[in-house]
């Protein structure tokens, strides 16, 4: 697994509440890619819980819809908008596991189109909760000019230019 710089970070006005190292009420998530996976590994907190020791529903949507996102920003070197989310929650996630494990894929895409499967892992590699979204793709132009993206690459691959 190698991880991924936030190409974000430092850019005046980013507080993503996926996202953001900085933004203190935020998930703060971080990404790996796993071969054709982009990975996240998250320490669930009270703060985030809806019934007693259960993540929000509303929180696992969001963190479904930030890696997918990723998916978008690593394996499409674009970024876009969510059109589409389909969730299903299959069993509760525990505020008190040591750690979760999300998972997202590119499925397909179809003209300015992709189709990204996502799931949550409890801390004993269970699936919890899945999703697939459907996102709008930006031209590499417009990703650009309006979203700051100029690339989304591994320490690595940084480290190897």
């Amino acid at each position: 697994m190698e991880k991924i710089i936030n190409p974000w970070k430092g850019i005046e006005g980013y507080f993503c509440f996926g996202c953001a190292p900085h933004n203190e009420d935020g998930l703060k998530m971080e990404f790996y890619e796993d071969g054709e996976e982009i990975v996240c590994l998250w320490k669930p907190e009270a703060r985030f819980q809806g019934w007693v020791n259960t993540l929000h529903g509303g929180i696992q949507a969001t963190m479904l819809d930030e890696i997918c996102a990723w998916v978008i920003a690593r394996k499409m070197q674009t970024s876009g908008v969510t059109s589409r989310m389909e969730t299903h929650y299959l069993k509760p996630v525990h505020t008190t596991d040591s750690h979760l494990t999300l998972r997202a894929r590119l499925k397909e895409v179809k003209r300015h189109f992709a189709f990204i499967e996502a799931g949550i892992f409890d801390e004993h590699d269970q699936l919890c909760t899945k999703a697939v979204c459907t996102y709008y793709l930006f031209s590499k132009e417009k990703a650009e000019k309006e979203m700051c993206f100029k690339g989304c690459y591994t320490e690595k691959e940084v480290e190897n230019l």
